[in-house]
């Protein structure tokens, strides 16, 4: 059994990775994790450590076992400090795209307009802005897309505008998109939509600031809502409180559901702004850990404690 490490990883720029993307570099023959890179080493006004964030990448060379910090790919699109969120990135059979959330500037407060940075690459290091993508809503955030057995392109999204409901556009080509005329997940705001397919079912999860959501369904278009995985600390070290923001890859038949925590924290919203309107480093400090999903009578469990066997294989 490959034992994964606990945490899987750690950025040793910053000290704050946060919503994780795993893919397969068919290039170089290794695996790669995208993610937002948090400026949790820095002490700054409230929550400016979450805003002038890079895209951050770690690869690893031993089937997903260590993962060295490689650094920032250059996704220039406007002159000044930006800040990006949360990138989707998929392979199309010819080129890789990315889909990553962006923000002019960098703020000190929970706040500004978000737009869609549409990217393209053929090795995942050097990217070229296309455009901003349209899915019919003026804000949205966190980006989760799967090619349906159609060939057509599906993508689910945080509709800002919506309540924060969980919404869905479809595409041809990765460019032109028409969004659905009822949200996917309606009622109720929640984040980081992820959709996979595991066990001849289509899964969603969502998270909820308190654990992560599961979903179901056949078409990956009327969604069941079920339980929550990841909402109960782990005992592995640093493996506390909720997993958060996640992203899931299918590999010799495992779920393996990746995701970050703040392991200075009690509960994920449990930051103490200290007198000087600085959050203590302890509770800016995020890392990745990495878990095994497990479908049993027809949801989907998670046992973060338990040992499974953990190998991305080569492609």
């Amino acid at each position: 059994m490959h034992i994964a490490p606990a945490p899987l990883y750690r950025d040793p720029m910053t000290d704050g990775p946060a919503d994780p993307l795993i893919i397969y570099n068919t290039q170089k023959k290794e695996w790669w994790m995208f993610y937002s890179q948090r400026r949790a080493q820095l002490e700054l006004p409230n929550v400016s450590f979450c805003y002038g964030t890079d895209v951050g990448i770690a690869t690893s060379r031993d089937n997903g076992k260590t993962w060295v910090y490689k650094g920032t790919p250059k996704l220039a699109i406007e002159e000044g400090t930006n800040t990006f969120w949360a990138p989707e990135v998929l392979f199309d059979g010819k080129e890789y795209h990315m889909f990553v959330t962006y923000i002019q500037g960098v703020r000190s407060d929970w706040g500004g307009a978000s737009r869609t940075a549409h990217h393209t690459s053929s090795d995942l290091w050097n990217w070229k802005f296309q455009d901003f993508a349209s899915f019919d809503s003026p804000e949205v955030i966190d980006i989760s897309i799967i090619q349906m057995p159609d060939k057509t392109w599906r993508v689910w999204y945080k509709d800002q505008q919506n309540g924060g409901s969980i919404s869905t556009s479809t595409s041809p080509d990765l460019i032109h998109w028409k969004r659905d005329a009822k949200p996917a997940i309606p009622g109720g705001a929640q984040e980081g939509p992820n959709v996979f397919r595991f066990n001849n079912h289509y899964w969603m999860i969502t998270d909820e600031w308190r654990g992560q959501r599961v979903f179901r369904s056949d078409d990956a278009i009327n969604w069941e809502k079920q339980g929550l995985v990841l909402d109960v600390p782990g005992t592995r070290p640093q493996d506390t409180p909720q997993g958060a923001h996640a992203d899931v890859e299918v590999a010799n038949g495992h779920a393996y559901i990746f995701y970050f925590t703040h392991p200075g924290r009690k509960s994920h919203f449990d930051a103490t702004m200290g007198a000087n309107g600085v959050y203590p480093y302890d509770h800016r400090r995020s890392l990745i850990q990495v878990a095994d999903l497990r479908e049993e009578n027809g949801t989907l469990t998670c046992d973060r404690n338990a040992p499974f066997d953990f190998y991305l294989p080569n492609k």
